[in-house]
């Protein structure tokens, strides 16, 4: 009876735990990837200026393979926002990352959807931006942030929609 309930629970864990959890998102050059790495400052990694906790999440952070290879986590699931919230919690431990690797020419990055402690920690999906977000801005929409968010707007009254003073979008 105990070796069926092992089998069973084997089995289970099997099925529900898929190569990777990946949403494709039909960009050229896109791979579903799942890997363990450490989770660093970018800038620290390349240049020694290493503030503590990886900078408290105003740095860019990158995953490094054993390998050596610095992978740039550039994007989670929300919209416009970068994965630096969803890894400043893992500074310098040990994750499983499973999202896409985008490959170009000019430069491969990867698009965090999914993290966990390594080897065996429980799956969060990469959206804390919005979350966090919505919390530090009175629990607005977090869906479309972006068109909420002070800075943005303030950028927008500066330097109008494309960023460049003046600039206006054609007459419809």
């Amino acid at each position: 009876m105990k070796a069926i309930k092992i089998v069973l629970t084997m089995a289970v864990a099997l099925i529900a735990l898929p190569a990777s959890a990946a949403e494709e998102w039909g960009i050229e050059g896109e791979t579903e990837a799942r890997f363990e790495a450490k989770v660093v400052d970018i800038a620290c990694e390349l240049t020694g200026n290493c503030p503590a906790d990886c900078g408290g999440g105003k740095r860019q952070l990158g995953l490094l393979k054993d390998d050596g290879t610095l992978v740039l986590a550039v994007k989670n699931f929300d919209t416009f926002a970068g994965a630096a919230v969803d890894l400043k919690g893992f500074c310098n431990k040990r994750i499983t990352a499973d999202g896409l690797m985008i490959k170009t020419p000019h430069m491969p990055v990867f698009a965090l959807q999914f993290k966990r402690l390594a080897p065996d920690g429980k799956w969060s999906r990469a959206n804390w931006f919005t979350r966090d977000w919505s919390k530090a801005n009175a629990g607005k929409d977090r869906g479309q942030w972006f068109r909420h968010d002070p800075s943005i707007v303030q950028e927008i009254k500066t330097n109008g929609v494309f960023g460049i003073p003046g600039l206006k979008p054609p007459a419809e």
